[in-house]
C-alpha cells in the first residue's frame, strides 16, 4: 500500500511551508527568548484556513471530503509549523483537536452557531480542560466538580497544563468534571463549556516551561463558577469517552508535529556538516557524524509513514479499535524518535548545539513533552500492548 500524498496535498504543504518561512521563522528566536505568544500570527493562520481544514463549510471551514483527506492536510500543517518551530505547530494542533473538535463531534447546533465560526477563522481559540494536579492519564481521578443548581452548573475545581486557555483571544475551555456519581460507585464525567469572563473562572499566570516557550499554557481555577445547564458539551457521563476520542485523534497530530521536529533536525545536520570543516574538510565525510545523520533519516521516512498511515485511517473511517492502535504507535515511535534526534543534532552540532542562538538547541527543549502530551508512553506501550490482547494494567 502506498501513502504517497497527493498533488493537492503537496501543494498544501508547500504553502504552509512557505508562510511558516515568511512569518514565523524570522521572529522565532526573539518569540522564544520573549516567550511571546504573536496573536497575529494565530490570525494569519486562520487567514490561511488552517483552523478550517477539518470543519465543514457552514461554519467557514473548507469542507473536504473524507476522500480529499481533511485530516492528513491538518497533519502536513502542524508538520510544516513544528519543522519551523513547534510551539506554533501546537498551537494549531491543539486548537483544532482540542479546541473545535469537541464541540464539531459532540456539539449542538447552538453551540456550534455560537462557537465554531470565530474559532474555524482563527479569531478565537478555545482550551480542552482535562489534566488536574492528580489526574493526567488516570482521568478517572478527576476532582473538579459540576453541580446543577438551578437551572445552571456550578464548577469548583482546578485544571493544569491547559494549551490555549489564557492568550488574548481565548473565548472557551470545555472542562471535564464530575457530575454524580454511577449505582456502581464510579464517577459520572461530563464535558462543559466554560465562557473566558465567566465571573469565578481564572486562567492562572502562564508556565514557565522547559521548552514550548512561544505555547500559551495555564493553570485554571473555578471557585464557584455559574454556566447555564445549556453548556453541556454532549450526553451527560459521556465526558470520559468523549476525553478519549479527542486524545486519538490528538495522538496522530502530535506525530506529526514530531515529524517535523525530526525532519528540521536533519536538514540541519545535513547542512551543518556539509559546512562545518575540520581536520581539511567538512565534518559529513566522517562515519561518526555521517552515520548518525543517516539515522535521523531513518527515523524521519519510518515515522513520516506511521503517522500518514493513521491519518489516512482516520480519513478514510477506521473502526475505532485499529485507528487507536495505529494512532499510539505512530505517537510512540515519533515521539521518541523526536528526542532521540534532538541528541543527535546537538552532538552534531558540538558546542555550538548548546548555544541557545542555534535552532537545534531550542528543539532539544522543545522535544521532551512530546513523549508526555496526548498520553505519556508509558500510556502508549499499555494502549498498544492491550490491542494485541494482553491483560496489561
Amino acid at each position: 500500500m502506498s501513502f504517497e500524498l497527493s498533488r493537492e496535498h503537496e501543494e498544501f504543504r508547500r504553502s504552509v511551508r512557505d508562510f511558516a518561512e515568511a512569518e514565523i521563522a524570522p521572529h522565532v528566536a526573539q518569540w522564544d527568548k520573549e516567550h511571546h505568544f504573536p496573536v497575529d500570527v494565530v490570525h494569519k493562520m486562520g487567514a490561511l484556513g488552517l483552523f478550517g481544514l477539518t470543519s465543514p463549510e457552514e461554519f467557514g471551514g473548507a469542507g473536504l471530503a473524507p476522500e480529499d483527506g481533511p485530516f492528513t492536510s491538518l497533519c502536513l500543517a502542524i508538520e510544516e509549523l513544528g519543522r519551523v518551530d513547534q510551539s506554533m505547530g501546537i498551537t494549531l494542533e491543539a486548537g483544532v483537536g482540542l479546541g473545535i473538535n469537541p464541540i464539531l463531534t459532540f456539539g449542538n447546533d447552538e453551540q456550534k452557531q455560537a462557537h465554531l465560526p470565530d474559532l474555524v477563522a482563527g479569531r478565537n481559540l478555545a482550551g480542552f480542560g482535562l489534566t488536574e494536579p492528580g489526574a493526567g492519564s488516570d482521568a478517572g481521578a478527576t476532582k473538579t466538580k459540576a453541580e446543577l443548581v438551578n437551572g445552571e452548573w456550578v464548577i469548583n475545581g482546578s485544571k493544569q497544563f491547559i494549551t490555549n486557555s489564557g492568550s488574548a483571544i481565548t473565548s472557551l475551555v470545555t472542562v471535564t468534571a464530575r457530575t454524580g456519581t454511577r449505582e456502581n460507585g464510579t464517577a459520572e464525567i461530563s464535558t462543559i463549556i466554560v465562557e473566558s469572563g465567566t465571573p469565578g473562572f481564572t486562567a492562572e499566570k502562564g508556565y514557565d516551561k522547559l521548552g514550548w516557550h512561544i505555547s500559551d499554557t495555564h493553570p485554571l481555577s473555578f471557585t464557584d463558577v455559574h454556566v447555564p445547564e445549556a453548556n453541556l458539551l454532549g450526553q451527560r457521563g459521556r465526558g470520559f469517552a468523549q476525553f478519549l476520542a479527542t486524545l486519538d485523534d490528538g495522538r496522530i497530530a502530535i506525530a506529526a508535529l514530531a515529524v517535523g521536529l525530526i525532519q528540521a533536525c536533519r536538514d540541519l545536520c545535513v547542512e551543518y556538516a556539509l559546512d562545518r570543516q575540520t581536520m581539511g574538510g567538512p565534518i559529513g565525510r566522517k562515519q561518526g557524524v555521517a552515520f548518525q545523520i543517516a539515522d535521523l533519516d531513518v527515523m524521519l521516512q519510518a515515522g513520516r509513514l506511521l503517522t500518514y498511515r493513521a491519518a489516512a485511517m482516520k480519513d478514510a473511517g477506521a473502526p475505532v479499535k485499529e485507528l487507536k492502535h495505529a494512532a499510539s504507535i505512530a505517537k510512540l515511535y515519533t515521539s521518541e524518535s523526536a528526542v532521540t534526534a534532538t541528541r543527535i543534532a546537538t552532538q552534531v552540532f558540538g558546542g555550538y548545539g548548546f548555544m541557545e542562538e542555534y535552532p537545534v538547541a531550542r528543539f532539544y527543549r522543545d522535544a521532551k513533552i512530546l513523549e508526555i502530551g496526548e498520553g505519556t508512553s508509558e500510556v502508549q506501550r499499555m494502549l498498544i500492548a492491550r490491542g494485541l490482547g494482553l491483560p496489561v494494567e
